[in-house]
């Protein structure tokens, strides 16, 4: 059955998902028009994209700084990319600027879940499973899944959901600023500082 695609819809999809025309306009004649479907689909195949380049170099990158509230916090962060070319253009210190401003906002304590030292996550299982004492075995084993996803949430960077679109986590905005820019990209390591902290 044939479907016509508006230019509207397609503007709209490409504003979306930082994809070009004919990408966009493939997508919502794949999900034959439902707008949603278009965004799932080309997110799949976004991360696929992303997952290819993976393997490649990053030799090259930035250290980025961020000060905000007059001087009040202050974050350092290491990002790397393949090439100099691409640690110099714009759109990739716009990408640095905006995940140190994240984390002055929301303050990560880790980069990433693997970060998280065992004791640290031994102790969070204790807490919960002193709240829920007489829970059975099989619900205690969810609310402990359930509260250990909700604090690497809460405390690493790459599961937090970025505070200009919280439809989008951290590992999912290095995803789409990979596949926009072109190359492979990594936060490979961050310092935030407080004055008096």
């Amino acid at each position: 059955m044939f479907m016509s695609i508006s230019a509207q819809d397609v503007q709209k999809l490409r504003a979306a998902c930082s994809v070009g025309m004919m990408e966009a306009k493939k997508a919502l004649t794949e999900a034959e028009g439902d707008f949603d479907k278009a965004v799932e689909l080309l997110r799949k195949a976004g991360a696929a994209k992303a997952a290819k380049k993976a393997d490649r170099e990053m030799s090259q990158g930035r250290v980025h700084s961020y000060i905000h509230g007059e001087g009040r916090v202050g974050v350092l962060i290491e990002i790397s990319s393949e090439t100099d070319f691409v640690a110099r253009n714009e759109a990739f210190v716009a990408f640095c600027n905006d995940v140190a401003m994240h984390i002055a906002a929301m303050s990560p304590l880790y980069l990433s879940r693997e970060e998280v030292p065992g004791e640290v996550v031994a102790k969070e299982i204790e807490i919960v499973k002193e709240q829920n004492i007489g829970k059975p075995e099989e619900v205690m084993t969810k609310i402990v899944e359930g509260k250990l996803e909700k604090y690497y949430e809460e405390v690493c960077l790459l599961d937090q959901k970025f505070i200009k679109d919280e439809d989008m986590t951290i590992a999912k905005l290095v995803e789409s600023k990979i596949l926009t820019i072109g190359e492979n990209m990594k936060i490979r390591r961050f310092s935030r500082y407080e004055l008096g902290l």
